[in-house]
């Protein structure tokens, strides 16, 4: 399943985040979206699947109550990695 993140932005026009195979095996969907949703925006991880990509983005409607996967963090970098990372 492909996973994709999801957040509104100010304008509240709902963005989409696409991770890349190789973040995601780095590290992992949940940290990509901490780091790069911006600070304090709740987001969701969705399916690429239910997007509903015959009508255009700036239509989508997303309730912020269905966005209860994580807030997005302050620094837009990844956590240094750790000896038990490694």
């Amino acid at each position: 399943m492909d996973l994709v993140i999801i957040y509104k932005q100010d304008n509240g026009i709902p963005a989409v985040v696409i991770p890349t195979p190789e973040a995601l095996s780095a590290r992992g969907i949940q940290e990509i979206a901490e780091k790069d949703v911006p600070a304090g925006k709740p987001f969701g991880i969705i399916s690429k699947a239910d997007l509903p990509l015959d009508t255009p983005q700036e239509f989508w409607e997303v309730d912020e109550a269905d966005l209860t996967d994580g807030v997005g963090s302050e620094s837009n970098e990844f956590p240094a990695a750790t000896e038990e990372d490694q």
